[in-house]
């Protein structure tokens, strides 16, 4: 079986969080943490994280840690999705680049700014639904 890794992140930035807001044209947007697959010229998790969060949201992160680990399997694959918390160092839109921005079928994509609280993740549509389960039940710890 093969299994794929992707790194993802949800950042923090001076009483924020920010998200990567998805859509398409007749459909719901929803909201989901920044990061994608992990690629073979990757040196790790942490490389991938990086490179993916400079593509899709042109932006410079702090050092990262790990707090959710999800695995799924779809049909002769498996996907394991690393989900990190890091600090916002800076974010230029310009500087986004790569394959997501190129396709016109790639819909909404783009960052959203949140209020560090419950109200404010949970009025998101965040997916898939046991990241949200656990941004809900830590975010004002990451607050504090």
């Amino acid at each position: 079986m093969r299994v794929r890794h992707k790194a993802r992140v949800v950042l923090l930035d001076d009483g924020h969080l920010v998200f990567l807001k998805r859509g398409w044209p007749g459909g719901d947007s929803y909201c989901t943490a920044v990061g994608g697959s992990v690629e073979p010229e990757d040196a790790d998790l942490e490389a991938a994280l990086r490179r993916e969060a400079l593509e899709e949201i042109g932006a410079t992160i702090g050092p990262a840690t790990e707090f959710l680990t999800l695995t799924e399997r779809r049909g002769t694959s498996t996907v394991v999705q690393h989900y990190f918390l890091a600090d916002l160092v800076d974010m230029d839109l310009d500087r986004r680049h790569g394959p997501e921005l190129d396709d016109p079928d790639t819909g909404d994509f783009e960052p959203v700014r949140v209020a560090l609280s419950r109200p404010a993740v949970a009025a998101l549509n965040l997916q898939p639904a046991e990241l949200a389960d656990h941004v809900l039940a830590h975010v004002e710890a990451w607050g504090a």
